[in-house]
């Protein structure tokens, strides 16, 4: 096992399967030392953890709880490309929340999977970020993230 996935066992997670694709695209690219994944929604175990707009139906806090869902199975989509997270470098996470009109929070939002990503890969996962609020997601998720990872060796 790698240091990032003991590293996740010890917050109690595991790289849970690659979700599988809802439409006519594959989970992670790579392209030479670089691999961009698909959005992922906070899917565990095949469906949809809750749907809504954060500010109304979710909270930030259950938003920020379903980016960190999100990035674990961005982190999946990796790893099924990169064996060893340990060559793993995060420089990019967007982040996606579907938001109530009046919602301004959707940076707090997608710390959830900012802050899972420098738990997860420490120094290594300090990244660039966008975070973006939007009127609706695929199946009404609150939540969708998306990493770029650079690849060392």
């Amino acid at each position: 096992m790698s240091q990032v996935e003991d590293r996740l066992a010890a917050m109690g997670l595991r790289v849970p399967d690659v979700v599988a694709p809802l439409a006519a695209y594959t989970p992670a690219v790579r392209y030479a030392d670089t691999v961009q994944t698909s959005g992922q929604l906070p899917m565990v175990d095949g469906s949809l953890v809750t749907i809504g707009k954060v500010g109304a139906q979710v909270s930030p806090q259950e938003a920020a709880d379903l980016a960190r869902i999100c990035a674990l199975n961005a982190i999946a989509a990796v790893k099924s490309l990169v064996p060893d997270l340990d060559t793993v470098r995060v420089v990019k996470v967007v982040g996606f929340v579907a938001s109530d009109p009046s919602f301004t929070g959707q940076p707090a939002v997608v710390n959830g999977a900012s802050e899972l990503l420098g738990a997860a890969f420490g120094e290594d996962g300090v990244h660039a970020r966008s975070a973006v609020g939007v009127a609706v997601l695929p199946l009404d998720a609150p939540v969708e993230v998306e990493i770029t990872v650079v690849v060392r060796g």
